[in-house]
């Protein structure tokens, strides 16, 4: 086990990848949730609004284009994750 002082002798760029690496062998989408969630503020802490309002911006789209895919090819597509979810939250 990694303690804090060891982690905290690591380049921020270490503990990127190691935190992403960590995620993807664990498939833990939340911890990429939290870092989309992170990022904007992030941008706006390192002076970087513009970039934080382009990602937020983008982000929405995104999100809205999750909320209408209801139609055609792509509600289709998505049948299997709508009928996962309704199995397990019903």
């Amino acid at each position: 086990m990694t303690t804090f002082e060891e982690l905290d002798s690591f380049t921020s760029k270490q503990l990127h990848d190691k935190a992403t690496r960590t995620a993807l062998k664990h498939l833990d989408v939340h911890f990429f949730l939290d870092l989309l969630a992170s990022v904007p503020a992030a941008e706006i802490v390192a002076g970087h609004r513009d970039e934080a309002n382009e990602d937020v911006s983008s982000l929405a789209k995104r999100l809205q284009d999750a909320i209408h895919a209801d139609e055609g090819e792509l509600a289709d597509a998505m049948r299997p994750l709508y009928m996962d979810y309704l199995l397990k939250h019903q």
